[in-house]
């Protein structure tokens, strides 16, 4: 029987797997592979959450494998070298595996042509992590789109593959040599965050309860940090427990059945969705965005920092600003490797516009605290909140932590949930400065700016930098 490999990468689960059910649709003897990273207690592109998560979705993978009649395989060291052993040793003939989107990621895609076309054996690319990806969301001149609307409609217009089924048998040749599945302190690491429970039946169970909720205030709620009004899929979608696919699909079916106003509330999640492909799109087409302001004007500005306070940058991260909204958000992802959409744009602009510190700094701290961490939609976001972006918000447009307070935290119940010293400040105290700029409780910081100050200097530098480059 013709044996072929599966490649795990990013595509944990055996519904809708676009790549392994094309293996299986070529034979029944599949080797299903995960190779493992081999770096130790530092990486600049994730951390303890996200390798905890990675971990018990492996775990919950391989379950999955099993009760099917398969086996996960593990193998650590570099991809391109581990595939070309295991399919040296098991006489496999094709590589079969799910198209990345990252750099990085098509890197490695990029080596592993060669040596499959060197090594005779046959390699089957699919696409998966995306509804639409790289060239099929065109402008009508066949070009990429640079601003997100009309890229929108173009994605929305197009015609929706349907989410593919549960395999249900897959089998493995016995003998093959597997280390055990990951554990954290494998890189060296130990867990720093409260993360979601992993594996794709969690996954599925927290689409479910989405579509069944919060879906529908969708549109109300997102902003409202307190509140539980997102979908909690994002971790989801990044280790692929769950299909873009799916998610499209389930929301549809279910906005048939909504008033108008559910269904807007459904087409504005959706929309999130294309957000995620968008900056996906653009990263494949643009990588140079990993190391440069996707908007050339602003290549090359200095961000000078705060001269009188060298330790911002560590003050912001510990959330020990003496910016109530500010510190909750930092917080949170310290305590769950998650944080809120709105608080990420509002820590991101403060950093950048308020601290007047460069946003990779930013980018790569993100990276290495969530649990979620996408490396196109992180970079696709910091860079929107630095004004340095696609479709970003104007360098001028700067948010004001104590107004954001003030229209989605105004009782304050997001702030008190995560510094436990303001619990019982009153909640003007929480939404404008303090008049005398001192701390506005025992064991909390003072503001360590003042914004208005910082937003005028943020306007200056901009500027500068603007005449400089006409």
């Amino acid at each position: 029987m013709k044996r072929v490999i599966h490649w795990f990468r990013r595509d944990f689960r055996i519904t809708d797997n676009t790549a392994l059910t094309a293996a299986l649709q070529s034979t029944q003897e599949v080797i299903p592979v995960y190779i493992l990273s081999d770096w130790k207690s530092l990486h600049d592109w994730t951390g303890a959450p996200r390798q905890e998560f990675l971990c018990g979705s492996l775990h919950a993978l391989s379950k999955n494998l099993e009760s099917i009649g398969g086996r996960l395989i593990f193998r650590k060291g570099d991809a391109v070298e581990e595939l070309e052993k295991l399919a040296a040793e098991t006489g496999a003939s094709t590589i079969f595996a799910n198209r990345d989107p990252d750099p990085f990621g098509r890197g490695v895609e990029t080596r592993l042509a060669v040596m499959t076309e060197a090594r005779g054996i046959g390699l089957s690319l699919h696409k998966d992590v995306c509804v639409h990806e790289r060239h099929e969301v065109l402008t009508g001149q066949g070009t990429v789109f640079r601003v997100f609307t009309p890229y929108s409609k173009v994605w929305f217009s197009l015609p929706k593959p349907s989410p593919g089924s549960s395999i249900k048998q897959l089998i493995t040749p016995p003998g093959i040599a597997s280390l055990p599945p990951p554990q954290l302190s494998d890189w060296g690491l130990v867990p720093t965050a409260s993360i979601p429970e992993p594996g794709e039946r969690a996954a599925r169970e927290r689409l479910k309860r989405f579509i069944a909720g919060p879906m529908k205030e969708y549109g109300g709620n997102r902003d409202t940090p307190s509140v539980v009004g997102t979908s909690h899929l994002s971790q989801d979608l990044r280790f692929g427990l769950i299909s873009p696919r799916q998610v499209f699909t389930a929301a549809k079916k279910v906005e048939e059945e909504l008033p108008s106003e559910g269904r807007k509330n459904s087409m504005k999640f959706l929309t999130e969705i294309v957000w995620r492909e968008f900056y996906m799109q653009l990263l494949w087409h643009y990588p140079e965005v990993m190391n440069q302001e996707f908007n050339p004007t602003w290549r090359g500005m200095k961000w000078p920092g705060l001269a009188d306070t060298p330790d911002a940058f560590e003050r912001w991260c510990r959330g020990r600003t003496g910016f109530p909204i500010i510190d909750a958000a930092m917080r949170q992802l310290s305590a769950t490797g998650w944080m809120h959409n709105r608080a990420r744009m509002i820590t991101a602009m403060f950093l950048t516009k308020d601290l007047h510190l460069d946003w990779r700094l930013g980018e790569s701290f993100f990276m290495r605290s969530l649990v979620d961490g996408e490396i196109a939609s992180n970079n696709g976001g910091w860079q929107w909140s630095a004004g340095t972006g696609a479709d970003a918000a104007p360098y001028f447009r700067i948010q004001n932590p104590w107004s954001q307070t003030k229209r989605y935290d105004p009782q304050g119940l997001y702030i008190r949930k995560w510094i436990p010293e303001l619990k019982n400040v009153a909640n003007a105290a929480l939404l404008d400065p303090p008049s005398d700029g001192q701390s506005i409780a025992p064991g909390y910081p003072a503001p360590l700016l003042d914004h208005s100050t910082e937003r005028d200097r943020t306007l200056e530098c901009f500027s500068k930098h603007k005449a400089l480059r006409t």
